[in-house]
């Protein structure tokens, strides 16, 4: 069964308590939160034979097929390599199963994870399984980002918004999860995961501290003309690509508002704090806007899977960011 989080516990009382279930939900939120499990605890409670107002009841036949992962009347649809789209075809064969009748007599339920995987073609051929879909039939849809998705996809879902847990409970919980880990730790994971507390616990498994260390170290070196973007961009190649994106835009970011307010408290963590200080003392507000623009545009494409050459769009990044400081 799945993982019930803390911070869900409000959310699942209201969904898990309705007596009518829309044909279609999209439950979306920052990666991180525990949409997926939240999506797979619905869906075992809405095919349970005898579910409770808590969870599905874990015993029945309908609970014991789901476990096997031979439910007759689920549907799991994603990617079928990690990172790429949901193909048209892949549809199809959902639409397949959509107008089919339930074998066990009672509810078929489809999951998608994450929708926004969809390429335009797959997302027009799941658009009337959506809007009218047959039998008794449940759809649930997990989004890490609705701004992807069509508008008429979301039109056709009652949407629900999954919460970003607090801070306070976000560190309760990584408690647990990482007894290993210094409080101290915990706080700079959760940061670098933008308070999402799974993703802080898979960047941690990654060892994301590890490669924070390695670039910002990098970083200093470049500044210092100590190593070239080509040779960064070479000791680099193995961290992932949007990782390194995320924590450049986010240090322009920091290098605008230092330069915007000069409050010594805004300045990110602790690590590149010098850094960012120097570099919006010495850089012209204009450069540091087109280098975030910059930034934010490649993020795209690589969030997008464009066909790109990484390290060439990594020195690329470098060749940029070693400019800053200079002629105002």
């Amino acid at each position: 069964m799945a993982e019930a989080y803390p911070w869900q516990d409000e959310l699942w009382q209201q969904m898990a308590g309705r007596k009518q279930h829309a044909h279609a939900y999209l439950l979306h939120g920052p990666a991180g939160i525990g949409k997926r499990a939240l999506a797979e605890r619905l869906m075992a409670h809405l095919l349970c034979q005898r579910p409770s107002a808590a969870n599905a009841c874990g015993e029945c036949k309908s609970c014991l097929l789901l476990k096997a992962g031979s439910h007759p009347d689920n549907y799991i649809l994603e990617p079928e390599e990690a990172d790429k789209a949901i193909k048209v075809d892949q549809v199809r064969d959902l639409v397949g199963f959509v107008v089919q009748t339930a074998q066990m007599g009672g509810r078929k339920v489809v999951l998608i994870e994450p929708v926004e995987a969809m390429n335009v073609n797959a997302a027009n051929a799941l658009l009337k399984s959506l809007e009218e879909p047959s039998g008794d039939t449940v759809l649930l849809l997990v989004s890490h980002q609705t701004s992807r998705l069509l508008p008429t996809i979301k039109s056709r879902c009652q949407q629900q918004a999954c919460p970003l847990p607090s801070e306070a409970m976000s560190l309760a919980w990584l408690a647990t999860a990482l007894p290993d880990c210094s409080p101290e730790e915990r706080v700079e994971l959760l940061t670098l995961a933008a308070g999402s507390p799974l993703a802080a616990l898979k960047l941690q498994k990654q060892g994301v501290r590890e490669q924070r260390g390695l670039v910002v170290e990098g970083v200093k070196q470049l500044l210092k003309q100590q190593k070239s973007p080509s040779q960064l961009a070479e000791e680099w190649k193995s961290i992932p690509q949007l990782l390194l994106f995320d924590w450049f835009c986010d240090w322009s970011s920091l290098i605008l508002r230092y330069q915007l307010t000069q409050d010594e408290q805004g300045l990110g963590l602790t690590d590149m704090r010098k850094v960012i200080q120097y570099l919006a003392q010495k850089s012209g507000q204009s450069k540091v806007l087109a280098i975030q623009d910059w930034i934010l545009a490649q993020r795209q494409k690589v969030m997008s899977k464009a066909n790109l050459n990484p390290a060439l769009l990594l020195e690329a990044l470098l060749v940029q960011w070693v400019s800053l400081p200079g002629q105002k």
